[in-house]
């Protein structure tokens, strides 16, 4: 036997010994070994591909640009047609009498108070992307030339970002969690895994390598996924600091930042959910804060609000034509660039935080668990955007503060883009805090969430109520947070690794079609079995 393969059977068999750790010091059971298709090889092929990035950097981008506009150009519909079949068929779902299925025993009470549920549900859904992106995003689309030739930039750039950022890529997440939380709850499936969700279609090949390979392309996108959302708001959050306290940035700061946001999501995962759930609280507070502050002292609550109200009318007008719109003649690019951008980007972080959402909605039936994705976490998303985004479109549009020319003059630099803004802000060091707060709470209860998941993921077997063991958290607490530091020295990777992304949403849409089918077929069994059908 190779080095190599010594190697690779002696980190196995210490994930396995370590797996037991949360048992007490019991050995743990065969049900309880790591499985090294959801571990030791998605990992390999992520540091593979990393390493591919770095020696062949020209080589490497050129091909997966290749790869990206093929799927945005000539496969952009079949991202558009999920998007919009997956929302559809969320709400035939809730509306069905799948809909009155209970995650549980029949008549079971939910194990968490809405609130508590909504708000790890909607900090589990998003990083400090959120915050990023509420702040800025209307900034991209003012540039675009499909918003000047719709109309003003005042009822697009504020329209947009509502559509991209809510019922459709919330679908996703909601209806997945139905899924799981039915596999999890009524079936009680003790393989918490991706490929256990398309058992009821696959059948015996749940087992071969055709679930082998749902399983290691669910973890390849889980680590590449996760990996690059450190990439879109780190950078605000370290521009932040050093604004704040007058020091330099570097990357050392950025690698910092990301130590200290791993200590706080690994100390609250090790504790468990309860711990996952104060952090998820205590996030929901300071996200309220700040958009209390920045609506009521920002000095334009009602053109916040009026815009606001005008863009959410403006969305659902639209709504079809905008899910549908391809560009067929490639005036502009605008959707391959965003839309499809956004509902690939979504697909991929599907991978873990609706199985996380699934897990602690047991007691709550199929419709509570899909409209009350929709109302903690499609409307908890738009009014971030309402506030943050509309603060700085009213700077423009009133003549208070020229963004865009701020924008142009830096470089199309939008993290010093979005600190002027906040510098518009009375007490604006004030604010700076609750910001560089509450981004680190996003990120910690966001990674709880997946952290979690990915560490039950790797076991063979894991039954319902069963956490893995704490070795086992802690391995994955360090992996997410390793590979954003390795490639902060590389920008050209963390691109490519963001791309990586787009590309692995390709198959992990089919999967998603199969999950959903899969679940529909067993919950019409379902119900044949207790009479309700």
């Amino acid at each position: 036997m190779s080095k190599r393969s010594n190697a690779g059977s002696n980190t196995v068999r210490a994930l396995q010994k370590s797996a037991g750790n949360g048992q007490s010091g019991k050995e743990p059971s065969p049900g309880r070994l790591i499985d090294p298709a959801t571990t030791i090889y998605p990992f390999a092929a992520i540091f593979a591909l990393c390493l591919f990035f770095i020696i062949k950097p020209e080589q490497s981008t050129s091909a997966l640009s290749a790869i990206r506009g093929f799927l945005g150009n000539e496969m952009g519909t079949y991202y558009l047609v999920v998007g919009l079949g997956v929302l559809i068929v969320s709400l035939w779902v809730s509306f069905s009498p799948i809909g009155q299925i209970t995650l549980g025993k029949p008549g079971e009470k939910p194990q968490y108070k809405f609130f508590t549920w909504g708000a790890m549900v909607f900090t589990c859904g998003l990083a400090a992307d959120i915050l990023f992106y509420s702040f800025c995003e209307w900034i991209s689309y003012a540039q675009e030339e499909h918003i000047a030739k719709m109309g003003s930039i005042q009822d697009w750039a504020s329209t947009y970002p509502l559509f991209h950022w809510g019922y459709i890529p919330w679908s996703f997440y909601a209806m997945l969690a139905a899924c799981f939380g039915f596999m999890l709850h009524v079936r009680k499936r003790t393989k918490q895994k991706y490929s256990e969700a398309c058992r009821p279609i696959l059948g015996a090949k749940t087992d071969k390598w055709q679930g082998k390979l749902i399983d290691i392309l669910a973890v390849i996108a889980l680590i590449a996924g996760t990996a690059t959302t450190f990439s879109v708001a780190t950078p605000l959050l370290s521009l932040a600091l050093t604004t704040l306290f007058g020091i330099p940035g570097s990357k050392f700061m950025t690698i910092a930042i990301l130590i200290v946001i791993c200590l706080v999501y690994t100390i609250a995962v090790l504790k468990g959910i309860k711990g996952v759930s104060w952090l998820a609280n205590a996030c929901m507070a300071l996200f309220g804060a700040l958009l209390g502050y920045i609506l009521l002292f920002g000095g334009q609550p009602v053109y916040i609000i009026e815009t606001g109200f005008s863009a959410l009318g403006n969305m659902m007008q639209n709504f079809i034509a905008l899910s549908t719109w391809t560009d067929p003649l490639r005036e502009t690019n605008f959707p391959q660039n965003w839309t499809i951008f956004f509902w690939a980007y979504w697909m991929v972080w599907a991978v873990a935080s609706p199985f996380f959402m699934g897990s602690i909605s047991r007691g709550r039936t199929v419709k509570q668990v899909i409209l009350g994705t929709y109302i903690f976490g499609v409307a908890s998303t738009l009014i971030s955007f309402i506030i943050l985004g509309n603060y700085g479109l009213g700077l423009q549009m009133h003549g208070t503060f020229d963004v865009l020319g701020f924008f142009e003059q830096c470089g199309g630099d939008l993290y010093a883009t979005v600190i002027a803004v906040i510098q518009t802000l009375p007490m604006w060091r004030i604010v700076l805090v609750v910001l560089i707060t509450s981004m680190i709470a996003f990120y910690a209860t966001s990674f709880d969430g997946i952290t979690l998941v990915a560490s039950q993921y790797s076991y063979r077997e894991l039954k319902e109520g069963q956490e893995a063991g704490t070795r086992m958290k802690l391995f994955w607490a360090i992996l997410l947070i390793m590979l954003p530091i390795a490639l902060i020295f590389s920008e050209g990777s963390m691109n490519n690794l963001q791309t990586v992304s787009i590309i692995a949403a390709f198959p992990i849409g089919l999967v998603i079609i199969l999950i959903i089918a899969s679940f529909i077929r067993d919950a019409e069994d379902y119900l044949e079995e207790i009479g309700k059908k």
